[in-house]
């Protein structure tokens, strides 16, 4: 890997990133009101179970994909492919999540002027847009591959879990490294995986990520937005 391709990775990647991202569990909270995440055990199944099956049969894919639709430049079916696939958020919090992040994210890349301008005009005509086709559009914009773009993005995504987990379980930060640790693995199966899956096999069915979604609208107390 290249060295600017690394840095642009690790910036993409950096919880520092003014995109929101922080603000959201992902009804990580709702799982602990639920009591269903209790401790450091429990919240690491929640976030490899998240990974292998949820990540690794929507997002990644479909990040994966929108790649390449911009590589060739294809903006109709880029906007096809992330209207289903905002269509497909299980609730309203998982759905303004997506678009917010993706919002965000696009406001930097247009600000920054990542990418050609042809491409930057067809992301700016996206409203609302999906943060995996931000996403897409920041990695293709920098060359990254798509291997490292999946797993950045995965890495991301359970790195915001563990610091979820941290507040509301609550967990010590030691506990929150353990289970980075041991996503590491799993990340490289979900990522694999998610390079095998062609367009027509992408799903979201993930019942119970739903009901705790849901649950989390209406929830007494909370830290987070969804």
């Amino acid at each position: 890997m290249r060295l600017t391709e690394l840095t642009a990775l690790l910036h993409l990647a950096s919880p520092a990133l003014p995109i929101g991202a922080f603000s959201y569990s992902q009804g990580l909270e709702a799982g602990v009101d639920a009591q269903w995440i209790v401790d450091a055990d429990s919240a690491s199944a929640w976030i490899e179970d998240g990974l292998m099956h949820v990540l690794a049969r929507a997002e990644l894919p479909f990040i994966s994909h929108q790649m390449e639709r911009w590589h060739r430049h294809d903006a109709t079916a880029i906007a096809a492919a992330d209207r289903q696939f905002i269509a497909s958020r299980e609730s309203a919090e998982l759905r303004r999540e997506t678009e917010q992040i993706g919002w965000s994210l696009k406001q930097l890349a247009l600000s920054l002027a990542w990418g050609g301008e042809a491409s930057r005009a067809a992301l700016g005509a996206l409203t609302p847009l999906s943060q995996p086709t931000a996403f897409a559009f920041a990695a293709a914009a920098h060359d990254i591959a798509a291997d490292a773009a999946l797993a950045a993005y995965a890495f991301a995504w359970a790195e915001n879990q563990v610091a979820a987990a941290i507040k509301a379980v609550p967990l010590g930060q030691l506990a929150g490294q353990r289970i980075l640790v041991a996503a590491r693995a799993v990340i490289d199966e979900a990522v694999a995986r998610a390079l095998r899956t062609p367009p027509d096999r992408i799903n979201t069915f993930s019942p119970m990520l739903g009901v705790f979604s849901a649950r989390h609208e209406t929830q007494y107390s909370r830290l987070f937005r969804s």
